[in-house]
């Protein structure tokens, strides 16, 4: 690339983005975040891993109403609980509710006792699912403990919250971040980093306008954006790109593909910031204790209550597009970042075999990814 200079970063996040970044703060932190809906209602909302008992007794303290439990309905799946025909699965807490209960029904690496009894069902709403994708953004388990505020809180929400040291945070907004944030990003660095397998590299950083973490472009060689690039879009593998991981591929399917490249002429490999398909990383740590007890890399993520891939292919789209490359010729052998990147306005002019050797600590993780993500080994 010639141009390695940037203009200071000027676009302004939307106000939804904003709001629900300042949220996703407050729950990692273990705060308390009030959730409010378009009706009137409000819901305050506890992230389930800050659920000790002195921030649990904290939250109780803030209103009188029960307290409830709300799970993903694959996580109540793995529980024995029936999921219902929604997203999402509330149980009814006995007051004060119980810090050990909540942490025995969310983390499947606790050892919950034989013959504890489950909480009774409660009502749903669609602020508990907005709830747990808040969660999600996160990067925490899927599962908060939430309760109901009352109409004359809710009248007057903002000084209530306002009074308490509380944000507010719009249930539609959450929904909004899902889809304008992936797309809402800044190109504001380059440089040129000769690497061992391609030394005619320029990497560019992507900053996405919400605050979350950099994406980032390896540029190799000299593309001709009016070609179909050849191109590799790899999620971050602390554990396998940095470390060597053996438990994946991940190291050696990067490595392989900024030499595929380099060796092809020039092409690009996309960055992106979505570790352990999405989940992050301290949640792939915990799916790997569940692989370790019989799963696979599916199964453990939805039985931590994720969906098995987390991820989505717009950033991507974006980053090629500022790049200026409208076609690419896609390193992969997974038929979703085909489709992905596709649906997201990006013309993939044909899928270019993408595999490297297993090794006796992947085998299984590769025939999942085959068997059950369709991965093309």
């Amino acid at each position: 690339m010639d141009q390695l200079s940037f203009e200071p970063i000027e676009a302004e996040a939307p106000a939804a983005v904003i709001a629900v970044d300042r949220a996703i703060g407050d729950l990692r932190r273990g705060g308390v975040v009030v959730l409010a809906d378009a009706a009137g209602g409000a819901s305050l909302v506890l992230s389930c891993e800050y659920a000790g008992a002195r921030r649990l007794a904290r939250f109780d303290a803030l209103a009188r109403a029960p307290a409830a439990l709300v799970l993903t309905a694959r996580r109540a799946a793995a529980l024995g609980l029936p999921a219902g025909a929604g997203a999402v699965v509330a149980l009814a807490l006995a007051a004060p509710p119980d810090p050990a209960l909540v942490h025995d029904l969310s983390d499947p690496a606790a050892a919950r006792a034989a013959g504890t009894a489950l909480p009774a069902p409660a009502a749903a709403s669609a602020r508990d699912g907005a709830a747990v994708e808040l969660a999600k953004l996160a990067s925490l388990l899927p599962a908060v403990v939430t309760k109901s505020l009352d109409r004359t809180a809710a009248a007057s929400l903002a000084a209530w919250a306002a009074a308490r040291g509380l944000l507010v945070v719009q249930a539609a907004d959450i929904d909004r971040h899902r889809r304008l944030a992936p797309a809402a990003l800044e190109r504001i660095s380059a440089a040129r980093v000769p690497l061992a397998d391609a030394e005619d590299t320029t990497i560019v950083a992507f900053r996405p306008v919400d605050g979350g973490a950099e994406h980032l472009a390896m540029v190799i060689g000299s593309p001709d954006p009016r070609a179909a690039v050849l191109a590799r879009i790899h999620s971050q593998c602390f554990t396998g790109d940095l470390l060597a991981s053996l438990r994946c591929d991940c190291g050696d399917q990067l490595r392989g593909a900024i030499r595929a490249i380099a060796e092809a002429g020039g092409g690009v490999v996309l960055y992106l910031a979505q570790e352990g398909r999405g989940i992050g990383l301290v949640n792939k740590l915990r799916a790997y204790q569940l692989q370790d007890q019989g799963r696979d890399t599916f199964q453990a993520n939805e039985e931590l209550g994720f969906d098995a891939d987390e991820r989505h292919w717009r950033v991507a789209a974006e980053m090629l597009r500022q790049l200026g490359f409208a076609r690419v010729r896609l390193l992969t052998n997974n038929p979703d970042k085909v489709a992905g990147l596709r649906r997201a306005g990006i013309e993939v002019a044909g899928r270019v075999a993408h595999a490297v050797p297993a090794n006796p600590h992947n085998r299984r993780y590769l025939a999942a990814k085959a068997a059950r993500g369709g991965h093309l080994l």
